[in-house]
């Protein structure tokens, strides 16, 4: 197995094309500057020994010596060993609400910031499990694939905003039958977390709750936000411009509902936490989720590689030494060592 491990430095080759557009200036300009002088004829009498021939030579051993020494210095490697290594853990879907209405503030610093400060300290807990992300307003999309990239996990969970959904809504619906399909056929103990303030507008709720159930897939949801509920900022960038209002003109206040959160996980077998300013609920969950019983979910081969740099600086260096052989102009003495005359 071969791989690269430093591969930002193969952007050197691109200087190539920029080194050979000046070769080509610099012998137009010289050819230009002797035709000054007099006809080509003449100048290859006058000057014998000039050979452009042999500085496109030199030029192209330079470049294939620049090559190897940028591919010694991107550390290439091959693997040299093999071993199995055995997972044991279940697959959790993270299903989280961007609806405008988790930038409501009654939590601070919002809804959704703190729904994604949560799963950041979820991932960082995780051992062995895989986890997938799905997010939801008006419909549901797929943030991550299930996976047990960690450093994936929450490199898409700071990407998420209200934004990533253009349709508003709140399909919780929709998020359970999208997170019960994406595990697949995975024989695999199974969890979704639904983070979301509840107020469903659409699509049955309880209906795909039932059909996950059936699949053996255990169902928890965290509301997001207090019982009184808080205005909708509306932000034009980071700049919040002031609070959504109905036709009316009255602001529009986004409450919790609970009520259908606590059906989906009595439901879904799971449990119902209400997050707070002191605490975001996951804990609570994933201490319930660690009882699940885990089974091996991965069988990876992984390599130890080694550095094969050694080589390709070795071929640099017999490149060079071909170049200090070529030289600019017909030298003499091979000249006059003709070893096939008599």
């Amino acid at each position: 197995m071969f791989r690269i491990a430093q591969s930002y430095y193969l952007y050197l080759l691109l200087l190539i094309p920029m080194f050979s557009m000046l070769l080509v200036y610099f012998i137009v300009w010289r050819n230009k500057a002797f035709n000054r002088f007099g006809e080509k004829t003449v100048i290859n009498q006058l000057m014998p020994e000039l050979s452009n021939g042999k500085l496109v030579l030199k030029f192209i051993l330079i470049m294939i010596a620049w090559a190897f020494l940028v591919i010694a210095v991107s550390d290439p490697q091959t693997g040299s060993k093999i071993e199995k290594v055995q997972r044991k853990g279940i697959d959790l879907m993270i299903a989280l609400d961007v609806s405008n209405s988790m930038l409501a503030q009654d939590i601070r610093p919002s809804r959704l910031e703190r729904a994604k400060q949560a799963i950041s300290r979820l991932i960082d807990q995780l051992e062995g499990d895989r986890i997938g992300i799905i997010v939801f307003a008006g419909k549901a999309y797929t943030q991550l694939p299930i996976t047990t990239d960690y450093a994936a996990a929450k490199l898409f969970l700071s990407t998420i905003s209200t934004n990533s959904v253009p349709v508003q809504g709140t399909a919780i619906a929709d998020a359970i039958s999208l997170a019960s399909n994406s595990f697949g056929e995975s024989n695999h103990n199974k969890a979704i977390v639904i983070i979301t303030d509840g107020e469903d507008f659409q699509g049955d709720v309880l209906e795909e709750t039932e059909k996950a159930v059936k699949s053996k897939i255990t169902i928890y949801t965290i509301g997001m936000g207090l019982p009184e509920g808080a205005p909708i900022p509306v932000m034009n960038g980071n700049v919040q411009t002031g609070y959504k209002k109905d036709r009316e003109g009255n602001v529009i206040i986004s409450k919790l509902d609970e009520t259908l959160l606590q059906k989906v996980s009595s439901l879904g077998n799971g449990l119902y936490v209400r997050a707070n300013n002191s605490e975001a609920g996951l804990d609570k969950i994933f201490e319930d989720i660690n009882k699940i019983q885990k089974t091996e979910i991965e069988s990876r081969q992984f390599s130890d590689y080694e550095d094969r740099y050694q080589y390709f600086i070795a071929a640099c260096l017999i490149f060079l030494i071909f170049e200090l052989f070529v030289f600019d102009k017909k030298n003499q003495w091979f000249n006059r060592f003709k070893p096939f005359n008599s």
